[in-house]
């Protein structure tokens, strides 16, 4: 019923554009063509020049109204590059368009339509070609490798003491998984992945490595001020792992790990009071659609002094003891085959070796 009652308004509109067209032409025929002409033409000057003070006052206004407002300052060190970054290619790209924007409609003004005026016929200029064509690729090329530069500072190594973490995308959440007190993530197979039996990311069971593995649905804890380096996962569709506050993203890809690394700079509750908003959470959000329920795919990021995240991990139970609570300890399997499997390894480099 809605969508009809829109159509309708739409014909509604039609008509009426319409009408008032037609009513502008009899009236023009009435006045004289020429003369309607010439007042339409200076009208139409007139609103260029109003158009273009009202829209730059439009501009000016919305950027003090939102300001910092609505992500606030870049929670990582990496994300004030991305900022920096930001800026001056906003820098560049503004001032060429306020002054094209300005031109543009200072001259639908000034040289509008009379007949004391003749066009100038001005077909080339080699010099002015140049011009046009070198400066606009020299900025373009300094853009690019600002982009390139801070890319491989997010991809590369990270440092040494960087905490590692892995996440995986899953039709529609985010399941994050910590190594457990040998700093060592367990073996996975993705053909073991079963939700039935709480084995989401299908890890080896009969891999030590495992049995102290944390493994979390939706939230994921960092430590202030020490570097993480994401191991990024997906079990099904291609995800993307998307922390606007952190001012980082990166695809999560099928059988294809992808990496990332940053520092963040302050806890989730510094952040709160940065921006006055008890309920604020640092977001994970998936970047790349991914399904019917793309829109739910949302998680958290708790980042905490190093005390808490002590406190947080030794209250956490081991996935591994969560599932094979009150059940005979798993059979021993052949596991030759993958043995050699690493979090980083694709799943189909381990189903040829098989």
């Amino acid at each position: 019923m809605s969508t009809i009652f829109l159509l309708l308004i739409l014909l509604l509109g039609f008509l009426i554009t319409f009408q008032i067209a037609k009513a502008n032409e009899y009236v023009g025929i009435l006045k004289g063509e020429k003369k309607n002409f010439e007042q339409n033409n200076r009208i139409n000057g007139f609103l260029m020049i109003v158009f273009l003070v009202l829209g730059l006052i439009g501009v000016y206004w919305c950027n003090e109204l939102f300001k910092g407002k609505i992500l606030g300052e870049a929670a990582s060190e990496h994300g004030d590059k991305i900022d920096t970054m930001l800026y001056i290619t906003l820098g560049i790209t503004g001032a060429v368009f306020f002054v094209t924007q300005i031109l543009l409609f200072w001259f639908a003004y000034r040289y509008q339509y009379s007949e004391k005026r003749t066009a100038f016929y001005y077909p080339h200029n080699n010099k002015l070609e140049l011009i046009w064509t070198v400066i606009p690729a020299i900025a373009l090329t300094v853009l690019v490798g600002f982009g390139l530069y801070y890319w491989f500072r997010i991809t590369g190594d990270a440092p040494k003491d960087a905490m590692e973490v892995e996440i995986t995308g899953r039709q529609f959440a985010w399941l994050v998984r910590y190594p457990g007190k040998d700093n060592t993530f367990g073996k996975k197979y993705f053909q073991n992945i079963s939700d039935k039996d709480d084995n989401q990311l299908g890890l080896l069971w009969d891999d030590p490595a495992s049995h102290d593995d944390i493994v979390v649905n939706g939230t994921m804890y960092l430590v202030v001020g020490k570097p993480v380096k994401l191991i990024i996962n997906s079990r099904d569709v291609i995800h993307d792992v998307g922390l606007v506050h952190f001012r980082m993203k990166m695809d999560a890809v099928p059988g294809t790990p992808t990496t990332m690394w940053f520092t963040p700079k302050f806890t989730t509750e510094e952040m709160r009071k940065k921006l006055n908003d008890p309920e604020f959470d640092y977001e994970i959000s998936c970047n790349q659609m991914c399904g019917k329920g793309h829109y739910t795919m949302r998680g958290i990021v708790k980042v905490v002094t190093p005390d808490e995240f002590i406190l947080w991990r030794a209250k956490e139970k081991p996935n591994y003891a969560r599932v094979m609570a009150g059940k005979p300890a798993p059979p021993s399997t052949d596991t030759t085959k993958v043995s050699s499997v690493k979090p980083s390894e694709t799943p189909s480099s381990v189903a040829k070796s098989k």
